[in-house]
């Protein structure tokens, strides 16, 4: 049975926009412009027992009717901060990957296992690398590693986030040679993302292992181009389940 889906990759900046205001509810408004089936966001801070705003997960997934799965690398603010997973389709498993390399920020790979059709589940993997290229290089190495990445999967997977890789770099050509991308920058003639309100970097990506890519782009509407230092990178696929 083939089955399309949306998926969505956003950094959301700890919902700060370009205008220096924290707004979720706009980044909830941003998603919702998208209307995405699966979303992977980065820099997520959610402060449990708080305002509704400042438990920034639950907020945004709530405005959307969405079920989510967060991922904590460290404590900010009083809150727990790093990767959200947000699905409007059952979210069955998931787990939080310590990617962080000593004396630098802690980073995670959470992974779910979203129930998009079938019997066979959909790997997500929710990914924010380090800015440093030493740094990144030993991070792709461990997502590769029989632990994350290499392990017996049972069906498709979906590598996305913020690889923070400026350039065509070691972590592109690694993660090339296990995953597509390079039909996305066919569908992208104008898919930067980053920073917002005038995006000329190529820093958020999706990676895949079996889907057939309908469709990709980064959408830069007005509340997107605002919203956050980041706009969102889309992507279609229809796939056989």
């Amino acid at each position: 049975m083939s089955t399309k889906f949306r998926i969505a990759t956003y950094n959301i900046h700890k919902c700060k926009g370009m205008d220096m205001r924290t707004s979720p509810q706009r980044i909830a408004d941003v998603l919702a412009e998208i209307d995405a089936d699966i979303i992977a966001m980065q820099e997520v801070v959610s402060v449990e027992h708080s305002s509704p705003e400042k438990n920034q997960a639950r907020f945004i997934a709530d405005a959307l009717g969405y079920g989510y799965s967060l991922g904590e690398n460290r404590v900010h603010n009083g809150g727990r901060y790093g990767n959200v997973i947000l699905s409007r389709l059952p979210i069955a498993e998931q787990r939080n990957f310590d990617i962080s390399v000593a004396g630098r920020e802690p980073r995670g790979c959470l992974h779910a296992d979203v129930a998009i059709g079938g019997a066979m589940p959909l790997h997500i993997y929710n990914i924010h690398l380090g800015t440093a290229f030493f740094e990144r290089r030993k991070q792709v190495k461990s997502l590769l590693s029989d632990a994350i990445l290499s392990r017996e999967h049972s069906s498709a997977r979906i590598l996305l986030g913020d690889f923070n890789e400026w350039t065509h770099g070691l972590t592109s050509r690694l993660l090339k040679a296990h995953f597509r991308s390079s039909d996305i920058r066919q569908h992208l003639s104008r898919g930067r993302t980053y920073p917002g309100i005038f995006p000329f970097l190529h820093l958020d990506h999706i990676y895949y292992d079996e889907h057939l890519l309908v469709n990709a782009f980064a959408h830069k509407s007005r509340l997107a181009l605002m919203a956050s230092d980041h706009v969102p990178l889309v992507a279609d696929f229809e796939a056989e389940f």
